[in-house]
């Protein structure tokens, strides 16, 4: 359906392609969900079984899942204004965040209702019908979580990702629903309320999962560790750099990203060549991403004999310490028969053991050990990804 309502629809990077897919699978939610809860609802009405009644009622949240995503979507894709520097596109994690609400208190309220079934178990009727649009729902679904999850990939939304994974969790629901309908027929014992609990805890969980994906860039995430080293890759097929690091990405919506980062280069190479090499670099990566790239220049000295002496301590230190330690952007700033003032990078691990200062100190003493001359403006970072 792309092809037919999306305009350059396999730019998937381009703002306008990813919100014409959100808005499109919003609408195809919003009329496919409300057609299968009036069904349900008429099949529950029919067969007096609360768990079909739940799935309904289910469905008819989908259906508001959706509204959300469509409007998530919208909104996401509004111009940035001097209110919103960044933009809007954070909005689509909104609306992932409240469609998994409406997944988790869906969830709760099927198992409240199961629950009262099991303590006040009721006849349920079953024939051909029922078992026609309960059928039809599990087909209609599957298309549902194959598009969304498609469209999710394409365009990398983890609010369509999320609405995927009910698409999915509803077959799972529906199926069960449908096995116990067909259970209480033939055997004429009444299992309706424990699959409702059954079906209930599951899109719980279903709707938990979805919210860690939504939260999780809400609240910051690192890049991917294939996104860093794509990066690297492009920065690193430019004659005259020598290295890269200090990647940092700020996500403000699927289509907003800045990203800052570091570059080694010669100390002897003229500045406004670096200069337009650094622009040549930022423009690749913002056609590519389509982000604002923004590059620090950090000159390194070749062949230089004091500084070369200095990295050499410098590995020997942190390896002996632990060698899951690394340096980077090691320069003489000051050196003299009086002084050597050392700056250097320190990378270390997520959760580690040892504090910054503990790094520090020792470094500091030990580089004194070796040449009560030096002394060290150390920072500690944390690796990329």
């Amino acid at each position: 359906m792309a092809r037919f309502f999306i305009k350059d629809y396999e730019q998937y990077k381009m703002p306008g392609v990813r919100q014409g897919y959100g808005l499109l699978s919003g609408i195809l939610g919003i009329i496919l969900n409300i057609f299968l809860f009036a069904t349900k609802f008429i099949a529950g009405i029919i067969s007096g079984s609360i768990s079909i009644f739940g799935d309904a009622f289910n469905n008819l949240s989908d259906a508001a899942s959706s509204i959300v995503t469509f409007i998530g979507f919208k909104l996401a894709g509004e111009e940035a204004d001097e209110q919103h520097p960044f933009g809007h596109g954070r909005l689509e994690y909104v609306a992932g965040l409240i469609v998994s609400l409406f997944i988790i208190l869906t969830g709760c309220e099927v198992a409240r209702t199961s629950v009262n079934k099991i303590i006040n178990p009721e006849p349920v009727e079953f024939n051909a019908t029922i078992a026609v649009i309960l059928v039809v729902s599990i087909l209609v679904k599957l298309l549902m979580f194959q598009g969304n999850l498609q469209a999710a990939n394409k365009i990398d939304s983890k609010t369509l990702k999320s609405v995927a994974m009910d698409s999915i969790s509803d077959v799972f629901t529906t199926s069960v629903v449908l096995a116990s309908s067909i259970f209480a027929y033939k055997t004429g014992i009444i299992v309706d309320g424990y699959f409702g609990v059954l079906v209930g805890f599951f899109i719980i969980k279903t709707g938990y999962e979805a919210a860690k994906d939504t939260i999780n860039p809400l609240l910051g995430e690192p890049p991917s560790k294939e996104f860093v080293e794509d990066v690297k890759k492009i920065v690193m097929s430019h004659d005259g750099i020598l290295g890269v690091h200090d990647l940092l990405v700020h996500n403000y919506g699927p289509s907003r990203i800045i990203m800052s980062l570091h570059v080694e280069v010669p100390d002897n190479q003229n500045i406004v060549t670096v200069h337009d090499l650094i622009d040549d670099i930022e423009n690749e990566l913002r056609q590519k991403y389509h982000c604002t790239a923004v590059i620090h220049m950090d000159p390194v000295s070749l062949h230089d004999e004091e500084t070369e002496m200095e990295k050499a301590f410098v590995k020997s230190l942190l390896n002996g310490l632990d060698p899951k330690l690394k340096f980077h952007d090691l320069r003489l700033v000051h050196s003299n028969e009086e002084e050597r003032r050392l700056s250097f990078d320190v990378i270390t691990p997520y959760k580690y053991d040892l504090s910054d200062d503990d790094i520090k100190n020792y470094l500091i003493e030990h580089m004194r050990n070796i040449d009560p001359r030096v002394t060290c403006d150390i920072t500690i970072d944390k690796e990329d990804a």
